[in-house]
Parts: structure tokens; C-alpha cells; sequence
């Protein structure tokens, strides 16, 4: 599964960022992205990812990796 940050819910308040213990989550000029190729959902140390768990909007969202990959390819 991948995360994403739902730009729809998230009030750019980046309290999920620093909880990364990746870095995979970035700032752009209007964004919070997440990095796939980063992101291991926290699973090594935690059991479940710290982003999703802090975050006060329910912003940030598991979706199949095929998912992600069809979204990438139609909106870059």
C-alpha cells in the first residue's frame, strides 16, 4: 500500500513531516507530497505509519500502489 496526502483535507499544518522517520514527506509551493519510493508506512519500527496517525484532517490515505501508479501516469 501506498500513502497519499489528500489536498482536499490537508490544512497544510505540517505536523505530519517531521514524524517521517524517512523524510518522506516534502513541502511543495502548494503541497504536502509523500514519496513513494521513500515511504515505508512506518512498518520496520512502528507498525503503522506516524503520519497517518498524527494527522488532525484524516489526510493522509493507503491506496493500492496500481492506484497510485494510474493517477501518476493521467496527472503527473
Amino acid at each position: 500500500m501506498t500513502l497519499v496526502i489528500d489536498d482536499n483535507k490537508c490544512a497544510r499544518c505540517g505536523v505530519c513531516e517531521p514524524e517521517c522517520p524517512n523524510e518522506a514527506i516534502v513541502q511543495t509551493e502548494d503541497a504536502y507530497v509523500i514519496d513513494p519510493a521513500l515511504c515505508t508506512n512506518c512498518a520496520e519500527h512502528y507498525g503503522e505509519p506516524l503520519c497517518e496517525a498524527v494527522c488532525p484532517n484524516d489526510g493522509i490515505h493507503k491506496v493500492k500502489e496500481s492506484l497510485y501508479k494510474k493517477c501518476l501516469n493521467l496527472f503527473g
